[in-house]
């Protein structure tokens, strides 16, 4: 099967929130609420000790636990922001999704992936994020469905990927 597209901001940032999801940093998606929770409590106790209130302690925690808050969405925002710097350069992508492997052409480079390499996807509403399959699932690739010629071949495509790697 073949998918020619210029991959787009949104794309980007769409893989982008997949493999934040899936991979390595799925584990901050429970850790960061916690720490915010545990900040705040902190500042509780700091401004109601029976030592009188200690405000440069509860301003200190407060910060830390409005900075945990934060830090998720602003970490997928740059994320994407600099994939699609180094997306957009290669201008429009081809790809050949075929039983053992996936090839990727663009004006500047030409990459070949067996099963391998990412041997997990998720599909989206937009298109297959492909995951690598290291532990931390850090690396991810996209195909977006609106690069397929013919709308009935996103469930080909669907149907190939289930035949090779595992769907999430």
């Amino acid at each position: 099967m073949e998918l020619v597209y210029t991959p787009t901001r949104e794309d980007i940032a769409d893989a982008v929130r997949v493999q934040l999801r899936h991979g390595t940093f799925r584990v901050l998606r429970r850790v960061l609420p916690a720490a915010s929770a545990l900040a705040a409590l902190a500042v509780l106790l700091l401004l109601t000790s029976p030592g009188g209130p200690d405000v440069g302690g509860a301003v200190l925690m407060g910060g830390l636990g409005l900075l945990t808050l934060v830090l998720m969405p602003v970490a997928a925002r740059i994320t994407a922001r600099q994939v699609y710097a180094m997306v957009e350069r290669q201008g429009e992508h081809r790809a050949e999704v075929g039983e053992e492997e996936i090839r990727w052409t663009t004006g500047v480079s030409e990459v070949t992936a067996r099963r391998q390499l990412t041997p997990r996807y998720v599909e989206t509403p937009t298109q297959f994020v492909l995951l690598s399959g290291d532990k931390g699932r850090v690396g991810f690739a996209a195909l977006p469905k609106r690069g397929l010629a013919d709308p009935a071949d996103v469930d080909r495509l669907r149907a190939l990927l289930d035949r090779s790697i595992t769907r999430m």
